[in-house]
Order: structure tokens, then C-alpha cells, then sequence
């Protein structure tokens, strides 16, 4: 088992108080838009901006070239923060199992087998 801290792209990322804005589906693919939150050994981490208590950055997490895509459970629930912001919780769990990655939170759980490695791509990099 492989857990997302090793992965090179998420270094530095905090995925369990991270929010999930939106969850988009290919064929092939499944991305997560998310409010990821920067630890401060990320080269992108700032200060937190005042009434935050972490550094966030927008961005998308990327699991391209699936073979299968296998959706456990599906919760379409939204959460209202107190500045009036929704999301659909949080990646609860992130982790590669012999043949698949195991993503899931609140927003559901989802198998993702093939040769695939997540990868986060923020928004600023997106231009």
C-alpha cells in the first residue's frame, strides 16, 4: 500500500482538510477541483490569508488513463461553510492498493485501477 504523501506531486499537501468543489468524470479520467491545502514544505505555500487557518491553493487533482473506474458510493451532498462557500467535503483517504487507487470522503468512494499516477495541477499552472 502507497500512501499520497509519496507521491510527488502532492508533497506538501494536506488532502484531509482540503475541500472538493467538484468532481468531473471521462471515460478515462476522474478530477477532483479542490481547495488543497499547502503544508509549509510545499514550494507554493504563503502565509494563511487572514481568517484562514491554512494556506490554500485551487487546483485539480488528476487521475488520468484509468482503465476502469469503479464508484463504490456516491453522496451528492454539499456543505455551506460560514463565508457562504460550498463544497462536497473532503479526501478523506487517498491510497494506492495492490491494483487500484482508493480515493473517498464524503463525496463518495471510488476504485481507479490502470496504470495511473494522481497528479495535482494547480490552477495557476493551468494558463
Amino acid at each position: 500500500m502507497k500512501d499520497y504523501p509519496e507521491i510527488g506531486t502532492l508533497t506538501g499537501v494536506y488532502l484531509e482538510d482540503s475541500f472538493v468543489i467538484e468532481i468531473a468524470e471521462e471515460s478515462d479520467t476522474v478530477k477532483f477541483k479542490v481547495d488543497a491545502v499547502l503544508a509549509k514544505n510545499h514550494p507554493m505555500y504563503r502565509e494563511p490569508k487572514h481568517g484562514e487557518q491554512y494556506c490554500y491553493a485551487d487546483g485539480w487533482l488528476v487521475f488520468a488513463g484509468a482503465s476502469r473506474i469503479d464508484w463504490v458510493r456516491r453522496c451528492e451532498q454539499r456543505f455551506t461553510d460560514a463565508a457562504g462557500d460550498e463544497d462536497l467535503g473532503n479526501i478523506d483517504y487517498l491510497k494506492l492498493e495492490q491494483d487500484h487507487w482508493l480515493v473517498g470522503g464524503d463525496w463518495g468512494e471510488v476504485r481507479i485501477f490502470g496504470d495511473v499516477v494522481p497528479e495535482l495541477v494547480f490552477a495557476s499552472d493551468a494558463s
